[in-house]
């Protein structure tokens, strides 16, 4: 049955498939949270037969995956009683999810504050202060360890002022990836998705849509990319066996595979995405389709596959932006 509106001829050219996504009447910001595209890498599949494709989770309002995440754990704190409006969400964060709660806190009228290595990109530090949000920086030589220690420190000194969300071991992180992500690509593939490659960080992403793909069919295989060093320059993934493990990381539950990835590959990945796909994208997104890449290039020849990868973000966000200045001399 079609799903176009009454109004609207069932068949769609392009054009007018655009204008339908483009004509939402929403309430906030927060509803175009999700129900990101699904994007087809044609140029970097190795042969017929296998195809790449790609979740958008830069299309989300926030520029990033961690959108999802981040109201999740909002609205389930809110459910809970634990946000409250005279309370300062408090978390740790590499950048993607600091913007999410920026925006989300915004949109919904609370205070947020954010713990950041010094080092992390000059993009997120200037999109998080736009909302209002107040930052505190841990040591860049420390990375996110550092971070998740000083965010622990500051709420034990004073439980009663925060709402410590701490998305590295809060259950609503994958249960948005569960309700959402999963359920979507199993949507948007009607359900031909063989292989799921996710990077990980706080590992959010690919527990809760492993999860929700292994439910509906188990022998979908997920894959699991960390960077192959402890000094890496994949920014937003853990090199687990050098970092704090999250607790919301149990790979025995739905993760099949682990693919360790050097910077370099996943660096040059993201540069041929941009040549070759016209996506311009994040190297922890390189790292992701670069894990895509290897596995159709492994597949028996004769057997076809359907891989879903995931681009967490866009290339800019990863850029030192111009200031946004109130006054200019002319």
């Amino acid at each position: 049955m079609s799903t176009a509106p009454k109004h609207l001829p069932a068949v769609l050219c392009l054009d007018e498939e655009a204008v339908v996504r483009r004509s939402q009447v929403v309430g906030s910001i927060t509803d175009l949270i999700g129900g990101t595209p699904l994007i087809r890498l044609r140029n970097l599949e190795p042969r017929a037969g296998v195809e790449i494709w790609a979740k958008a989770e830069f299309m989300n309002p926030g520029g990033s995956v961690k959108d999802r995440a981040a109201l999740q754990m909002i609205k389930d704190g809110i459910a809970s009683g634990q946000l409250t409006h005279d309370k300062v969400l408090i978390d740790s964060t590499s950048g993607n999810t600091g913007v999410a709660y920026s925006l989300v806190g915004a949109a919904l009228g609370y205070q947020v504050s954010l713990v950041m290595p010094e080092n992390v990109s000059a993009a997120r530090k200037q999109i998080t202060q736009a909302y209002g949000t107040h930052i505190i920086y841990s040591s860049a030589m420390e990375g996110s360890d550092g971070a998740i220690r000083l965010v622990r420190e500051l709420v034990a000194k004073d439980p009663d002022n925060y709402f410590y969300p701490d998305q590295y071991s809060n259950e609503s992180n994958p249960r948005a990836h569960y309700l959402g992500t999963g359920a979507e690509i199993l949507e948007q593939t009607g359900g031909r998705v063989t292989h799921f490659v996710a990077g990980i960080g706080t590992t959010g992403t690919v527990m809760g849509t492993g999860r929700r793909l292994k439910e509906a069919r188990a022998e979908i295989q997920v894959i699991a990319i960390e960077p192959n060093d402890a000094l890496h320059g994949l920014e937003g993934l853990k090199h687990m066996g050098s970092s704090l493990v999250p607790a919301i990381w149990r790979p025995g539950e739905c993760v099949d595979r682990i693919l360790a990835m050097p910077t370099e590959e996943a660096w040059d990945v993201a540069e041929r995405v941009a040549r070759e796909e016209g996506l311009f994208i994040g190297h922890s997104g390189g790292a992701s389709v670069a894990g895509a890449i290897r596995l159709a290039r492994e597949l028996p020849e004769g057997q076809k596959g359907c891989i879903v990868t995931l681009l967490p973000d866009r290339g800019d966000r990863y850029f030192t932006p111009l200031r946004w200045e109130k006054h200019y001399e002319w």
